[in-house]
C-alpha cells in the first residue's frame, strides 16, 4: 500500500538510527570507492550522512569496507559511528548485516537505511520515512511511482529475518518480497530521485 502519513506522536529520531551503507568498491568506477566520490565539496559518504541528519535522524551508523582507513582519514562525520565490513567484498547483504548487528544494545527500535550511492535520495525522504515509524514491528520503504525503492525503514522485530535473508547483492529484497504485505509504501517520487552512481557516465546526472 502508499500512503503520506502524518508525524507520529512519539519522537521518532530518538527510536530510529540512520544506517548508511558505504562499504562497495567501486568496480565499475576504476575501484574508486563510492563513499570517496565527490561532489561540490563534499564527499558522498558526507553528503548521504548528512542527509540522514537533516532529514531527523539523531544517530548514523555507517558501515564501511573498501578502503575503509582512507574514509576515516579524509571524511568528515561527526557523531557518526563507523562500522567495518570486512566481507565487504560479498555484497551489500554483507554490509546490511554488519550494520544491524551494530545497533544490538543502542535502544534503537528501527534503522533507516540508505545507499551511499544515490545522491539524489536526500533530507526529505529521509523525513517522510521517520514519520512512519510507529513500533519495532514497522517495515516501510520509499516508493517512487508506486515502485518500491530506498530509504528503507526496518523495525526491529524484522532484523533477525532480514539478517538471515541478506546474502550477496540482494540485501533485504527477498525478505520484503516475502514480507509485501506488510510493507508500507512512502511515495517519495516528489521530493527525491532514486538513480543509482554505478559508473563515471552516471556523474552526469549531478547537478
Amino acid at each position: 500500500m502508499t500512503e503520506s502519513l502524518p508525524p507520529a506522536p512519539s519522537s521518532p529520531a530518538v527510536e530510529v538510527t540512520g544506517l548508511l551503507l558505504a562499504a562497495g568498491g567501486g568496480r565499475r568506477l576504476g575501484g574508486c570507492p563510492k563513499a570517496l566520490l565527490e561532489h561540490r565539496g563534499e564527499l558522498f559518504v558526507e553528503r548521504a550522512a548528512r542527509a540522514l541528519r537533516e532529514g531527523g535522524c539523531t544517530r548514523v551508523h555507517i558501515v564501511l569496507g573498501a578502503t575503509a582507513d582512507v574514509v576515516r582519514e579524509q571524511a568528515t562525520l561527526p557523531g557518526c559511528v563507523l562500522v567495518d565490513n570486512p566481507d565487504w567484498r560479498e555484497g551489500m547483504g554483507s554490509s546490511l548485516r554488519a550494520g544491524l548487528a551494530s545497533l544490538r544494545d543502542t535502544g534503537a527500535r528501527a534503522a533507516l537505511v540508505t545507499l551511499v550511492d544515490q545522491p539524489g535520495v536526500g533530507a526529505a525522504a529521509v523525513a517522510r520515512l521517520l514519520a512512519a515509524h510507529r513500533s519495532p514491528a514497522d517495515l516501510a520503504a520509499a516508493a517512487y511511482d508506486g515502485e518500491r525503492g530506498h530509504p528503507v525503514l526496518f523495525g526491529a522485530d524484522h532484523w533477525d529475518g532480514i539478517a538471515a535473508a541478506a546474502t550477496g547483492d540482494q540485501g533485504a529484497r527477498a525478505y520484503l518480497k516475502a514480507h509485501a504485505a506488510a510493507l508500507t509504501l512512502v511515495e517519495c517520487g516528489d521530493v527525491a530521485e532514486p538513480y543509482d552512481i554505478d559508473t563515471f557516465s552516471d556523474l552526469e546526472r549531478l547537478e
